[in-house]
């Protein structure tokens, strides 16, 4: 049995897109795995019956996550499906830099966990009361 995820496959059934993924990719997922995420993949990105979001808002929603998961894979093919839906490099722009404010408000909430946990104030929003 072919496997439907194969770079050589051309069937219209393929689960996880392929046509621009090095032959390695996916190649430490056992087949049965590879099948699951396939079809998950599948139902959020191919099946336009079940979508609510514009597919060209799904595809910047997917160009910030790719971003903040730092997947370059992903971010190419999302890049280039938002493109080929018409988002202008505006649009393209913005999402980028939400991405950014995204993580860089994960950062600041990390050192303010980190500065709580060790009764750290470097610089209070309010002065400190001195005693």
């Amino acid at each position: 049995m072919d496997d439907p995820n194969s770079k050589s496959s051309t069937s219209k059934d393929q689960l996880i897109p392929m046509e621009d993924e090095s032959a390695d990719s996916y190649s430490m997922l056992e087949p049965r795995m590879k099948h699951v995420y396939g079809a998950y993949y599948k139902e959020l990105y191919y099946t336009p019956e079940r979508r609510v979001l514009d597919p060209k808002i799904q595809e910047l929603i997917s160009i910030a996550a790719s971003l903040v998961a730092k997947c370059e894979g992903c971010l190419d093919g999302h890049m280039r499906k938002a493109m080929a839906l018409g988002a202008t490099k505006e649009e393209i722009s913005e999402t980028i830099c939400i991405a950014a404010a995204i993580n860089a408000a994960s950062m600041i909430d990390m050192s303010d966990r980190t500065a709580a946990r060790l009764g750290l104030r470097n610089f209070p929003n309010t002065p400190q009361k001195k005693p």
